[in-house]
């Protein structure tokens, strides 16, 4: 197959379509938890990429320091990562409750550069491995390509995350009473609802949701400071073409941009590293709102 000048084999096309399901699952993981934050509190969380990082670094330091593996780093990770955010949000975010969002942002993308820094000057720029589990080493033979079996442990762990976060949300009391407690606090507090608590606990997991990409990551890109602000920016561009705040948007179009960025490395790489930010581009002059946002 030729295409643009290029020669494409079916191998290639194979691969190119799972590298862009697997950096999806990052993308949805890691845009549903901006849109959890946004959404429900209208923080717009600009060190997202960092709690990436240090969730895997925390997933790194298990390892190393204590010995704890990689399953039990999945489940402890995240909630050390998110009760750091949760500490960050009454200490710093508290203070700017009722503020422009754009406040929030800029604290947030101070912490973000304040986070990286430390890192970088005690672990240097260089990433350090983490190596796969035994359990899913090896690949999967699909008849039309090998389907590593961690790549495709991230895959599924990334959907079920994603459509538990969804029903959490939009099918539960709580999931509602965190929905009224942004429309309405005063009302909510009529009910007993601690909702300054309520909001500390859902910055917490929505940073717990970056944490847990970052472990995932681990196995798959080395362990480094940097690699939260490597990803941030197009994470971003997938809450803002999704909707703002909307959860359902940031999990499809996180799944199908990173095939669309996968497909465009086959047919087109010259605009591999753009189309993103091309369709967020195409998509705020059509519906500024973002596709499933709402205005």
């Amino acid at each position: 197959m030729t295409l643009f000048g290029h020669a494409i084999s079916m191998p290639a096309l194979y691969g190119q379509l799972l590298i862009g399901l697997i950096n999806g699952s990052f993308y949805a993981l890691l845009s549903l938890g901006l849109a959890v934050i946004f959404g429900m509190l209208q923080i717009v969380n600009f060190a997202h990429g960092a709690f990436y990082m240090m969730g895997a670094f925390a997933a790194y330091f298990l390892l190393t320091l204590t010995g704890l593996d990689y399953w039990f780093a999945l489940i402890l990770s995240p909630l050390i990562i998110g009760a750091i955010g949760a500490v960050v949000e009454r200490l710093f975010l508290k203070r700017l409750a009722g503020f422009d969002p754009l406040y929030s942002l800029l604290l947030t993308f101070g912490l973000a550069l304040v986070f990286q820094g430390l890192f970088q000057n005690y672990f240097g720029a260089s990433g350090m491995p983490y190596s796969i589990p035994k359990q899913l080493a090896g690949a999967w033979n699909l008849g039309f390509m090998f389907l590593p079996v961690y790549r495709g442990w991230v895959i599924v762990a990334s959907v079920v995350v994603c459509l538990g976060t969804w029903l959490v949300i939009e099918k539960t009391k709580l999931g509602a009473y965190l929905r009224a407690a942004t429309e309405n606090p005063t009302m909510v507090r009529a009910f007993g609802v601690n909702v300054p608590r309520m909001v500390t606990l859902t910055y917490g997991f929505g940073v717990a949701l970056a944490a847990f990409a970052g472990v995932l990551a681990a196995p798959i890109a080395q362990v480094r400071p940097g690699m939260g602000a490597d990803i941030i920016a197009v994470v971003f561009a997938v809450v803002v073409i999704g909707g703002m705040g909307s959860i359902l948007g940031s999990i499809v179009t996180g799944f199908v941009l990173g095939v669309v960025e996968g497909l465009t490395k086959v047919f087109y790489p010259e605009a591999s590293n753009t189309v993103v930010f091309v369709i967020m581009a195409i998509v705020l002059l059509v519906r500024p709102a973002g596709l499933f946002g709402r205005a």
